[in-house]
This record gives structure tokens, sequence and C-alpha cells, in this order.
């Protein structure tokens, strides 16, 4: 969620902000800069209540997006994909093959559904063993910013 257009430093906020809040009304429970199993870092990693995973990748601009050739290493751990961008992005340049999400700081639609690619039953159960460990320490540091947590 980088955003290395200096000319939008809070552009990528703006978007997770409205993108969160769009999950959540979908049911999702929605964890910003979740760590995959192959070290790439996702935008966002949502969860349902029926265990389906969706990754949405934030764009802040034309050349954060012109910049990213490893959104194709997202695929393996999601049932769903999105690309979630600004209403001014040119989407135009986005792949038809993803789902798509419009958000501003406010909340968020789906433009374009993303199409259902089921994970492996394995790496899903490790996904969500992750997320429950990465969402417990999140919300430690937040009660207590003074506490050592040691990772596994």
């Amino acid at each position: 969620m980088t955003d290395p257009d200096p000319q939008f430093p809070m552009t990528a906020a703006r978007i997770l902000r409205g993108t969160t809040r769009l999950l959540e009304s979908l049911g999702y429970a929605a964890l910003p800069e979740y760590t995959l199993g192959n070290g790439r870092r996702a935008d966002i990693l949502a969860l349902d209540g029926a265990g389906q995973m969706a990754i949405v990748e934030i764009k802040s601009s034309r050349a954060d997006f012109a910049a990213d050739r490893k959104w194709h290493e997202y695929l393996e751990f999601s049932d769903r994909f999105y690309f979630a961008v600004e209403p001014d992005f040119p989407i135009g340049l986005l792949p038809l093959d993803v789902g798509l999400i419009v958000a501003d700081a406010h909340g968020g639609s789906i433009r374009r559904e993303s199409g259902v690619a089921p994970i492996n039953g394995n790496r899903r159960r490790s996904l969500i063993l992750g997320i429950a460990l990465v969402a417990s320490r999140r919300l430690a540091r937040v009660a207590d910013p003074e506490l050592i947590l040691f990772s596994r």
C-alpha cells in the first residue's frame, strides 16, 4: 500500500478506509498489511464468516499501478482478488479479469465483481490461523503499546 507519488501522500489511506468500510458492510473482517506465506504483503486480506478470503490491492496512482509486477503472486492466497482505486483513477489501465473496487475516505463500491478461484484447504486453514494471530497481536499492542510480543 505504498504511495509512491508525493502529490498524493494520503491517497492510499483514503482508499484503505473506504474499502475497509465496504468490506465490513459485506460481512468481511478486513486486515490491512498482511504478510502472506510467499513473503508478499497484501494491502488488505479480508475474511468472511464462511472462511472465504479476498485480497485487495490498493493502487493510488497510475505510477503505482505501472510499477506493480507482483499482484499475480497474491492470487493463490485468495478466493477473490480486487484492485481498489479512487473515483478518478483511469480504470481502463486495470486488467478486466479481476475485481474492481472504487473507494474514497467515506466508503466504496464494487464496480466489477471478482471471479472466484477457491484456494487449497490447507492454505485456507493456515491463513485463518495466521489472521487470528496477527489480529490478536495488533489488538494487544493497542491495549498495551509497551507489550513485548514474541513471534513464532
